[in-house]
Order: structure tokens, then C-alpha cells, then sequence
């Protein structure tokens, strides 16, 4: 089943029913409101996911003003059912100002979506969004275990608790971290826990004070990401902060690596996974995938680049040519700059796709990776760079699902009519950068 938050505080409504799935075959169609299962009210996506589990299911469903019962027999085990996502309003926001925070760093104008700051049990369960915990009330810690709610992704930063107060700007609750994850752990609920480090203030004894005192609660909590912070160039009145150094990066990845073979061997985990990002500033390899242990927290930018690089090899053993048919432009970051040009340059003609390491001037240099391209900064760099060949290639990431819109709300038409070239999204994967370049 793929199923979003629904977007009413009664039932679940439905933006899309995969055809020839069992719910097809039940009659149940898109825009329909699915109010009940089994004779149990739904208030969200999660209970229609706990409640939808069983082999058959009586569906209380409202359609066009009228109520009517459908029955669904599953067959296969994914339902075929897609929920309509939540509106803003329903979704619980996040109450604290925490000092690193990425929305307040964001200019004025842009789409309303963009500035919710959500901080909902609900969708760090069904998609991976990191919660503080700090909102978090006894009612939704009891549903949480009812329901079997994991894993949960949580954002810690700071175990000590003043630091962490101070982290979060001083929130209107200054519940612990440590008791809130111990409660988790002891209902066996499975935590990825985060760290935004910020030189100055939660790394050295600080950040091992906080690793030190998550390792315990392993398995429960399964890992602990450590993600540099992002600062861009829109920081008004805000804290002061900084990134990180080169030779911080450096001392940081020794750290690290210490601590992952100390918990390799007293846990049988790793344990800690530090960001591809603090890699790359560094100068240094990559783990090998191994050491990903199966890349529980990719979504974090913890072994993207070892993923990509990897299928890009196994996708190229497989291909019958490795020439590059195509005078294009393949649009990056400037982070993954250098490696990507490395990949194409071992293609037969690679020098017939540019790689175009797009500097990201919305939101600042400090900024790198591709997906917070902007479409004013692509367009900005290309028209200035010459030609560009049969096609400008840009990763799919840079565009939000649904509408295929860049942050700044510019469309890849906007774009090719401002380029004079086709554009043409490639989805994040080597094999459909390989197929685009190849084929």
C-alpha cells in the first residue's frame, strides 16, 4: 500500500486507485472517503494502514455525499490504494526556534508549503521526518505503541539537556530527551536518531556526551546520524553560527571511524554514520558499502554517494556500450561535481556530456547539493557557459513530486524556453542517467 497522512480529522480520502489492484476490484475509487474499517473510525493514514492489515475488510465509504459499504478481499498484499496528502493545517507543527533551523533560513515569497515546520509522530513514521519528541503527549506516546509505530525518526542534536534547550531555541517544553527515548526503547520502538552538528556548540566532548549516552539504548535506537548544518545566505537575525572546517571535517571522520569500530565490536553495529557531505569536505574515501549496514538513514545523505557510485558501476557492466550517444549537459551540485565528471569521463566519448557543477546562489555557496538547485540558478549558470549541446540534463530531485516545479517555482519549460534547449528530468539512480546518456 502507499498511503499518505489523510487531509481530514474524519476518514482518509482516496487520490488514486492502482487499476486491476484489489481495491479496483472492490469498486473503491479515487475522491472517495473511506470513514471506517472493519467497523473502526479512521482519523488518519496510520489507521487505515493498522486497520487495513486483514485478509478481508468492510469499507464504511462516503461518495458524493452518500454513504455505502464496500467489501475488499486481499489477494496481494499491497492494497493499490494511495491516500490524498495532508493539508498544513493538519499536520502538528513544531513549536520550537531551534538555532540550525533550514525554514527560517528561507526568503520571503516562496510557497506557503515550503515554511511548515512539522513536528507529527505520524509522518516521521509513514515518511521519515525527523521529531523533536518535545510536543509529544501521553495520548500519542500510548498510540504509538498500540499501533506499533516504527521506526520513528527522531531529532536529538544533544543529550545534555541544557544544551539541547538551547539548541531548540528555548522551547515552552524542556522535556529530556534520554527519559522520552528510554520509553521508546522499552516498548520496542525502533529510533534513527539525528544530530545537525554545529561547531562551537554541540561537537567535541559535547557530541561525544551525546554518543555516549545513545549507544546504550541500541538496538531501540538503531543508529545515530551526524549531519553537518546547512547555513544559507538568509540567516537574518538569526544565531550565529558556522560550518565546518576542512580540518574539522578531517578530525571528525578519525572520530568517528573510532567510535564505529569500538560499537562494531561491543554492539554489532556501527552505530554512528557520519554524513557523505563531512567525506567529501575532508578529502577523504568513502566507506565502502559494507559499513552502510544495508543504508538505514540514506535519506540523510548518509551513503548517497557510495549508493550512486556503486550502481553506477554495476549498471555499466551490464550495458552492451558504454558510449556516450548524446552532446549533452548534465546539471549537479557542487559538491557531487567532481565525482559525477569522474564517472562520465570513463565512458567511451564522455567528453561529449559537460558536467555543469551549478553554483546554488539562492540559497548560498554554502549550500551544494543538487537538490536545492533553484531554477533561476541552473538558467543563471548555463546561459553563461556556452553550448549546450542536445539536451541540458537535471536530477529529478530539484523538483517537487506532483507538479515537476523548481523551489523558486520556475518549470523545466521555463527553463528550456530561457536555455533554448530541451530539458529533460533524470531520476536519481546511474542507470537512468546511463540510459539518458547512452541510450
Amino acid at each position: 500500500m502507499n498511503a499518505s497522512t489523510c487531509s481530514s480529522a474524519e476518514g482518509v480520502v482516496v487520490a488514486a486507485v492502482r487499476a486491476g489492484s484489489d481495491a479496483a476490484a472492490a469498486g473503491l475509487r479515487a475522491q472517495d472517503r473511506v470513514l471506517a474499517v472493519n467497523g473502526t473510525p479512521l482519523r488518519d493514514a496510520i489507521d487505515f494502514q493498522f486497520h487495513a492489515s486483514d485478509g478481508v475488510l468492510r469499507l464504511d465509504v462516503e461518495r458524493e455525499g452518500r454513504r455505502r459499504p464496500l467489501t475488499v478481499v486481499r489477494a496481494r498484499g499491497d492494497l493499490g490504494v494511495e491516500l490524498v496528502p495532508p493539508r498544513p493545517g493538519d499536520i502538528a507543527t513544531c513549536a520550537n526556534t531551534c538555532v540550525f533551523c533550514f525554514i527560517h533560513q528561507l526568503p520571503k515569497g516562496m510557497r506557503r508549503s515550503l515554511y511548515v515546520k512539522d513536528d507529527d509522530y505520524r509522518l516521521s513514521f509513514l515518511h521519515g521526518n525527523y521529531i523533536t519528541l518535545t510536543d509529544l503527549d501521553d495520548a500519542a506516546f500510548d498510540r504509538i505503541v498500540e499501533q506499533r509505530l516504527s521506526p520513528l525518526y527522531v531529532s536529538v542534536h544533544a543529550t545534555e539537556p541544557a544544551l539541547r534547550h538551547r539548541l531548540l531555541g528555548t522551547p515552552r517544553r524542556a522535556a529530556e530527551i534520554l527519559p522520552r527515548l528510554e520509553r521508546l526503547a522499552k516498548a520496542r520502538i525502533r529510533v534513527h536518531a539525528q544530530i545537525v552538528l554545529c561547531p562551537d556548540l554541540n561537537d567535541g566532548p559535547h557530541l561525544a556526551r551525546t554518543i555516549g549516552e545513545l549507544a546504550p539504548l541500541h538496538p531501540h535506537v538503531a543508529t545515530a546520524a551526524i549531519v553537518p548544518v546547512g547555513l544559507t545566505r538568509h540567516r537574518q537575525r538569526l544565531p550565529e553560527l558556522r560550518v565546518l572546517t576542512a580540518r574539522e571535517a578531517r578530525a571528525l571522520v578519525d572520530t568517528v571511524d573510532a567510535w564505529q569500530r569500538d560499537y562494531a565490536a561491543t554492539l554489532g553495529s556501527r552505530f554512528v554514520f557520519l554524513a557523505d557531505e563531512v567525506y567529501l569536505l575532508a578529502d577523504r574515501p568513502l566507506p565502502p558499502a559494507g559499513a552502510y549496514e544495508g543504508f538505514p538513514v540514506i535519506e540523510d545523505g548518509i551513503g548517497l554517494v557510495r549508493r550512486f557510485e556503486d550502481g553506477w558501476l554495476r549498471s555499466l557492466a551490464r550495458r552492451r556500450t558504454r558510449r556516450v550517444v548524446r552532446d549533452v549537459t548534465v546539471v549537479t551540485g557542487e559538491m557531487f561535481a567532481p565525482r559525477l565528471g569522474a564517472l562520465v569521463g570513463t565512458l567511451e566519448d564522455g567528453g561529449r556530456a559537460r558536467v555543469a557543477a551549478v553554483p546554488n546562489d539562492f540559497f548560498g555557496r554554502g549550500i551544494g547539493v543538487a537538490g536545492l538547485l533553484t531554477g533561476v540558478d541552473i538558467q543563471r549558470h548555463l546561459a553563461a557557459g556556452g553550448d549546450l549541446g542536445e539536451a541540458v540534463l537535471i536530477p529529478a530531485v530539484t523538483v517537487r513530486d506532483g507538479d515537476g516545479v523548481f523551489l523558486d517555482d520556475v518549470t523545466p519549460a521555463d527553463l528550456a524556453r530561457d536555455l533554448g534547449a530541451a530539458v529533460t528530468l533524470v531520476a536519481p539512480a546511474p542507470g537512468a542517467l546511463l540510459d539518458a546518456l547512452c541510450r
